[in-house]
């Protein structure tokens, strides 16, 4: 999957060998009590994926010992010796220890309790230096190795945490910089809480954390999906505690790096189409997982302002702060604990709080783990430590409960049991309203002769509410925040024409600004729409579950009397369309940014058909629901008329066609058949947009009417595809790049969906030198000959209606 990360940025951390560095002999990968090394000499893994030996780091008085990726040109350091010594020797010693040398002082050596009869040193193709005994049984059995004292990179098949026989904590150690590999304060491990986690550290200070392995996932991770690098593992018994990931691909390379300047740990994937290190994931993630951002006993929520609130229960201890903004001084609780009669509230979603003060039994279960939680009245919170399953084993929390996050989607995240008084727990509210309801009971019956007369002014209000209510009921289960109309209407200055910046079948789009700052872009239903209230509802269902860096992120919605409100994100560079089809502002993107916006698009669309909890089929993709932000990524919008499928479902059938005419596959626009091949179709169409700068219209090639693909069908079929290409990208482009775009495009809008690629198989073809099969014809591929005399009008002047929305057509 290196096609994944092929336009991304590089990793900061590129350390350049100023050196020429030599090998002492190319199949060696071994040093043996014979030998030494030295500046100018390597030993080289078996695969010859690694190399180890001495480099420099720009100044050529200071070397250092490491070992780096051998292919890579850069020579990416993944594991020094920060000991300067320009004229070091490094060799093996009859007791099996390597030791660096200066001028026969020994400056570094490594120590074991065995001692070796036959000792070797090898370098591994797991990039791992160890020293081993050629006559020993198991020749696994290490007498040292590397990877039990890491740099600042980790590796496939690395282990990070503890060896508790030898009381070793194996951590990563950010440098103090790029030229500097003398281990900063940034570090990144284990902590021997008593239900251990992985924390980012900031010297003594906790930066980040993850939360403790749940038996599924790290609690406050992300659920496990499909990932197509890496497979990862946390194990914890009476020898270690470690967390361990391995390649799903033996060809790939990839490495988990901290970084003291960025203080982050990010994981970066090589990409042979770019020779360069791809982005692929990082943490802090968010503002909510940078450690105590909120006080005790408040929660993080990233996704709504303020992000952070009280626990259910609680109060904030200064309000005067609180209302000002400053929410660390954290929360207490609104009514004392009874210690006796308390109980316990489910909270659900959460990142469980950080794990210092706790208490673990791994015999026990969640029913007796409540027990033994609500006997000790310091405790203040219980789960179970395994959460697979059924469920099994206790953790309890003592004292303020800090470091909690909360996840907007349902899978990620789990179960918390916070302790409450009794006049906080549910039961409570729920007599108090059964009394209240008897009440009124008695009331209402009593005077039910006089409010007969209001019956028909009931019925009426009822029949207006109606809408209303059938929304809220259905909106009842989707987990997105509601907000007030007179915010928005605030936020968009009453909906001021001049904030308006964009139109659909939906209706108008505003921008806006809430009070704390943050933009906002608002669609407001039009009531002249007649199908915008059942696309309401499908957006907001659909996109709330929805989580990822290519689609467009819903902050919310409003619903009040006839206004329905979606708020998103708002993207500072607007729509795809507003780029490609201008002649000015088509300048802006060069092809390697194209070729960047084609590949998140793919990533969106995967995410859509595969990775996400329910296979989404989009039904309107076309270059104006392609947002940018302000990096030019660019994110899915406008899922009004998606269609959601469960399981192994990936195909309908519908009598009411809807999308847009120019991007609807034929199969769909006739019959009403639409799956994901019909998103691939469409895609097929804007991948083709985004290369010619051209809308998929009526177009003039010699003597023939053709839109935007019967014009690349030709023109590839009479091998001229390269004139395609948008004149504001020729000095950009990578022309086997673009040629293979041209060829993906060809392949997704064949006539028959059977033919079409997936969209797992296009992020294979572009991110990949992979023989592709020959395209077929393109469906809708006009034929109609141009009469002698007919008039053949410029590309760029020529009108269509490809951006008509169909919003009602009878399929057969």
């Amino acid at each position: 999957m290196k096609f994944i990360l092929t336009m991304m940025s590089s990793i900061p951390y590129i350390l350049f060998v100023s050196s020429l560095v030599v090998s002492i002999a190319a199949d060696t990968s071994s040093i043996s009590q014979s030998q030494s090394l030295s500046f100018g000499k390597t030993i080289v893994s078996p695969s010859g994926t690694f190399e180890l030996g001495f480099f420099h780091l720009g100044n050529p008085n200071k070397s250092y010992l490491g070992i780096w990726f051998k292919n890579i040109p850069s020579r990416d350091i993944v594991w020094v010796l920060p000991i300067n010594n320009s004229s070091a020797l490094l060799s093996l010693k009859s007791s099996g220890h390597l030791v660096l040398t200066h001028n026969n002082t020994v400056v570094w050596s490594t120590s074991s309790l065995k001692e070796a009869i036959n000792p070797v040193a090898n370098l591994l193709d797991s990039g791992n230096l160890v020293i081993r005994d050629e006559n020993a049984a198991n020749q696994e059995a290490y007498l040292w190795q590397s990877f039990d004292y890491p740099s600042d990179t980790m590796v496939s098949g690395m282990k990070i945490g503890w060896d508790l026989k030898r009381n070793l904590s194996i951590h990563l150690s950010a440098w103090k910089s790029a030229d500097d590999p003398t281990p900063g304060d940034f570090t990144w491990g284990i902590i021997l809480h008593p239900y251990p986690e992985m924390y980012l550290m900031k010297g003594n200070k906790k930066y980040q954390r993850v939360g403790p392995w749940n038996g599924l996932q790290f609690s406050g991770g992300r659920p496990k999906i499909n990932n197509p690098v890496y497979l990862y593992k946390f194990v914890s018994n009476k020898e270690e505690i470690y967390y361990e990931w391995t390649l799903k691909n033996a060809s790939l390379l990839s490495k988990l790096v901290v970084n003291q300047t960025a203080q982050d740990r990010s994981r970066y994937v090589w990409s042979e189409t770019t020779k360069s290190w791809g982005f692929y994931s990082t943490r802090p993630e968010d503002p909510c997982d940078h450690y105590g951002i909120c006080g005790a006993n408040e929660y993080c929520s990233p996704s709504v302002l303020p992000m952070c609130e009280c626990l259910k229960g609680y109060k904030p201890e200064s309000p005067e702060k609180w209302n000002s903004m400053d929410r660390t001084q954290g929360c207490v609780l609104k009514h004392p604990l009874s210690c006796k009669d308390d109980g316990f509230a489910p909270l659900d979603r959460l990142k469980v709080p950080d794990t210092k003060r706790t208490y673990v039994d791994e015999s026990i279960d969640l029913e007796q783990c409540k027990t033994k939680c609500l006997k000790d009245c310091s405790c203040m919170a219980y789960t179970n430590t395994n959460i697979s399953g059924a469920g099994s084993g206790c953790v309890m929390w003592f004292g303020e409960l800090f470091d909690i996050k909360l996840f907007p989607d349902r899978e990620s995240g789990q179960r918390l049991y916070i302790r409450l008084p009794p006049s906080e727990l549910e039961s409570n509210w729920h007599k108090k309203i059964s009394k209240i309801v008897n009440i009124i009971t008695f009331v209402a019956a009593t005077l039910g002769g006089i409010l007969a007369i209001f019956f028909i002014y009931r019925r009426n209000v009822a029949d207006k509410s109606k809408t209303k209510e059938s929304i809220e009921r259905q909106l009842e289960d989707v987990d997105v925040p509601l907000f007030n109309l007179l915010t928005i209407t605030i936020a968009t200055n009453n909906f001021l024409l001049k904030n308006k910046i964009g139109q659909g079948g939906f209706g108008p789009v505003y921008k806006g600004k809430l009070e704390g700052g943050q933009e906002i872009a608002v669609k407001r239903l039009s009531s002249r729409s007649g199908q915008g209230l059942t696309e309401f509802i499908t957006e907001v269902k659909l996109i709330a579950k929805l989580q990822h860096r290519n689609l467009v992120k819903l902050l919310g919605c409003c619903i009040k009397g006839k206004e329905k409100l979606l708020v998103y994100e708002y993207m500072v560079n607007g729509s795809l369309d507003s780029f490609i089809f201008d002649k000015i502002k088509s300048k802006l993107l060069d092809w390697p940014q194209r070729f960047h916006i084609i590949l998140g698009i793919v990533r969106g669309l995967l995410y859509l058909h595969q990775d996400s909890r329910l296979r989404i089929i989009h039904r309107d993709l076309k270059a104006s629901n392609i947002l940018l932000d302000e990096k030019l990524n660019p994110k899915i919008s406008d899922f009004g008329l998606a269609r959601a499928f469960g399981g192994d479902q990936t195909e309908g059938n519908t009598d009411r066609v809807v999308g847009t005419y120019g991007y609807m596959a034929p199969e769909y626009a006739v019959d009403g058949q639409f799956s994901i091949k019909s998103d691939v179709f469409s895609f097929g169409i804007l991948l083709l947009e985004i290369v010619c700068g051209n809308k998929n219209k009526a177009l003039c090639h010699e003597n023939q009417t053709l839109n935007l693909v019967g014009h690349a069908w030709t023109l590839w079929k009479e091998q001229n595809a390269l004139q395609l290409i948008d004149s504001s990208i020729k000095d950009s482009c990578v022309i086997s790049e673009v040629l293979r775009c041209i060829h993906v495009s060809l392949l997704c809008v064949q006539q028959y969906p059977e033919d079409r690629p997936t969209m797992t198989s296009v992020i294979q073809m572009l991110g990949s030198e992979m023989d592709m099969v020959e395209p077929k014809e393109p469906g809708f591929f006009p034929r109609r000959i141009l009469k002698e005399g007919n008039l053949c009008t410029n590309l760029n002047q020529v009108t269509s209606n490809d951006e008509l929305s169909i919003t009602s057509l009878s399929g057969r």
